[in-house]
C-alpha cells in the first residue's frame, strides 16, 4: 500500500523536477557552446570560462539530485 504524499512532499518533488529540468538545459547549453567552439577560435576563447563554470554547476546539481529523496 502506498502512502499519500503531503503538500510539502509534493512541493519538494516539484523542486527536484525543476532542478532536473535545469540540469538538462545546462547540458544542452554546454553542447551548443562546444559546437560553437569547433567553428571558431574566437568563440572557443570566449566560451572557455562559461563552459568550465557550467560544468562545475552540473557537478553540484548531480550531487544534489543523487542525495535528495523523492517522495
Amino acid at each position: 500500500m502506498s502512502k499519500m504524499t503531503t503538500p510539502t512532499e509534493k512541493n519538494h518533488n516539484k523542486h527536484l523536477d525543476l532542478l532536473h529540468e535545469y540540469k538538462i538545459h545546462l547540458v544542452k547549453y554546454i553542447n551548443e557552446l562546444e559546437k560553437l567552439d569547433q567553428q571558431s577560435e574566437f568563440a572557443k576563447q570566449w566560451n572557455e570560462t562559461t563552459i568550465k563554470e557550467r560544468k562545475q554547476e552540473l557537478k553540484v546539481i548531480d550531487k544534489i539530485l543523487k542525495n535528495l529523496i523523492r517522495f
